[in-house]
């Protein structure tokens, strides 16, 4: 997990020259969530609307031009902490037994749920993925003020930004140096260095946490982070914000039909 943090180049396409990377970043934002929102929101079951969603979230992938085995990774690592609680959906109650495990029984219903909220979860991924490789992280973080976010927490998204490398390099050095120490052995001596390696890694990064807050402090730091210039949204960010809100609403629309 923290080779995948050490990642923290998240923005990896943000360079791009598409028709995706010249929308405003706040517009990129805005059909994200639209977007997540309309796929968790679905009701269970429902195929068609995340084929629709699916074709969407593709065609976006296609135009972005982003780096597919990065993305391809990164969902992977991401989907490996999920799949234990994707897999407990499996054993729910309701309808045909389809097999059993002794006392879990695996139902159509549960092959349903597991079915759909894998669906959910990888769609959501890629389309969360897909906005962080292809926007700055500064300018995802104007983006948040733009749209009104409180300040307080874009601080704390800016800080945990900056500040998870600083933590990566103390975890590391505190390797080495036990690496150099000739620490080997395992069982229970083991885990208790390692646990004394984690609670000095707290107490090192509460320090040097509570340093810079005061040498922000001295620097008039506020509690809010700067507001920057946030580009102005243009023809083609209407035109994608409509397309969203009409591929969201197709997806739902189109059980109406089937009823």
């Amino acid at each position: 997990m923290l080779l995948h943090v050490n990642a923290f180049h998240l923005d990896i396409d943000s360079k791009g020259k598409t028709w995706w990377h010249k929308l405003a970043p706040r517009t990129r934002l805005l059909c994200t969530i639209l977007l997540v929102f309309a796929i968790a929101l679905t009701p269970n079951g429902r195929w068609w609307t995340w084929a629709i969603y699916a074709m969407g979230v593709m065609s976006v992938v296609l135009i972005s031009r982003i780096n597919l085995p990065v993305l391809l990774k990164r969902i992977a690592v991401e989907f490996a902490f999920i799949a234990a609680v994707l897999l407990g959906t499996l054993f729910r109650s309701g309808g045909e037994v389809v097999a059993s495990l002794g006392p879990l029984k695996i139902t159509t219903e549960g092959l349903m749920v597991l079915g759909s909220v894998t669906t959910k979860a990888l769609l959501s991924l890629i389309m969360l993925n897909l906005l962080t490789l292809t926007t700055s992280i500064p300018a995802l973080l104007n983006a948040l003020v733009a749209l009104r976010t409180p300040r307080l927490l874009v601080a704390t998204l800016a800080s945990m930004y900056r500040y998870i490398s600083v933590l990566i390099g103390e975890f590391n050095a505190m390797r080495r140096a036990a690496a150099s120490r000739n620490f080997t052995g395992n069982g229970s001596w083991k885990r208790q260095v390692l646990g004394n390696m984690m609670g000095s890694l707290f107490i090192r990064t509460y320090e040097r946490g509570d340093r810079i807050y005061q040498a922000m402090l001295a620097r008039g730091y506020q509690g809010i982070p700067p507001a920057f210039d946030v580009p102005p949204g243009g023809r083609r960010d209407i035109i994608a914000l409509t397309l969203t809100l009409i591929l969201t609403l197709l997806g739902q629309v189109i059980y109406l039909f089937k009823r």
